[in-house]
């Protein structure tokens, strides 16, 4: 009969083999799911594509109304130069414009959360100011800044920050109370509990507004090119849409969606550098489920 230290021992082995199956499984689970989010999205597209191709040959569409996507592409390599170089103005525009929404909104969003009378005073004025279309103010940017870089930064910078100051707010009000009182049982001090336990976790809730505005601020930039521009993607689909080049059209469409998706996936890696532990929570309680 075994010893009951042998017993202890096998069990011991027992459950590290258990731990390092689940651990592999978990793995292998978040690689399929990868895998997954990349190779679907791909299939689903190229089979639009694909009957989109088929359609517009079948039915005679014409080039200037609805062109095919093998047109499209054409013209994106015809004008590849054009459209890199119109996409460094315009990715120039977005990046100061969001930037100084971060700048200016993460403060906003820390005054409005510490201060009550601040709150009231300033978010009345924040809602009326999205309430406004910005389509509308951009014109008077260029009356009173004209027609260079700055209007295009302020309206990206108007129509992005928002999300960053509410969902910091969100991120900041959304701790439980009592983490906040352990902290002051503990000693720590406002900043250092603000440092360490309350800014920590809110960031999920602040990469989520900056996702956002990253995004709107794509969005901006093209208005105020729209208005009052001499260069940049926006611009130039205005002057593709005059001149009737539909492919063109398109082609500056796709290099905007491909542009927003860049700056997308550098505030996701952004987001994963400053938040590992999250993937590391995630897999421990996916762990613990089984």
């Amino acid at each position: 009969m075994p010893s009951a230290a042998a017993l202890e021992q096998t069990a011991a082995l027992s459950i590290e083999q258990v731990e390092r199956r689940v651990q592999s499984e978990s793995r292998s689970k978040r690689s399929r799911d990868r895998r997954a989010e990349i190779i679907f999205p791909i299939l689903v597209t190229g089979l639009l594509l694909v009957v989109w191709e088929v359609a517009a040959d079948f039915f005679k569409i014409p080039t200037y109304l609805f062109p095919a996507p093998s047109k499209i592409i054409a013209a994106s390599i015809d004008n590849a130069s054009l459209l890199l170089r119109e996409s460094w103005t315009t990715s120039v525009e977005i990046m100061l414009g969001y930037i100084l929404s971060i700048v200016i909104g993460i403060p906003l969003a820390l005054g409005i959360f510490h201060w009550p009378v601040f709150a009231k005073s300033v978010y009345p004025l924040l809602v009326s100011t999205q309430a406004m279309p910005k389509v509308a103010i951009a014109p008077l940017f260029v009356v009173w800044f004209g027609f260079g870089l700055l209007p295009k930064i302020l309206i990206a910078f108007l129509i992005a920050f928002f999300p960053i100051v509410i969902n910091t707010v969100m991120g900041l009000s959304a701790i439980e109370q009592e983490k906040i009182f352990l902290a002051r049982s503990m000693g720590l001090s406002s900043f250092a509990t603000f440092r360490l336990i309350r800014f920590p976790h809110a960031l999920p809730s602040i990469f989520a507004g900056l996702k956002i505005s990253i995004t709107l601020a794509v969005v901006g930039a093209v208005v105020g090119e729209f208005v009052g521009g001499d260069s940049g993607l926006g611009y130039q689909l205005m002057v593709a849409n005059g001149n009737m080049n539909t492919p063109l059209l398109f082609a500056g469409v796709l290099a905007l969606t491909v542009l927003g998706l860049i700056l997308f996936g550098v505030i996701e890696m952004l987001e994963q550098f400053a938040m590992p532990y999250r993937e590391r929570t995630s897999d421990a309680t996916k762990a613990g489920s089984m």
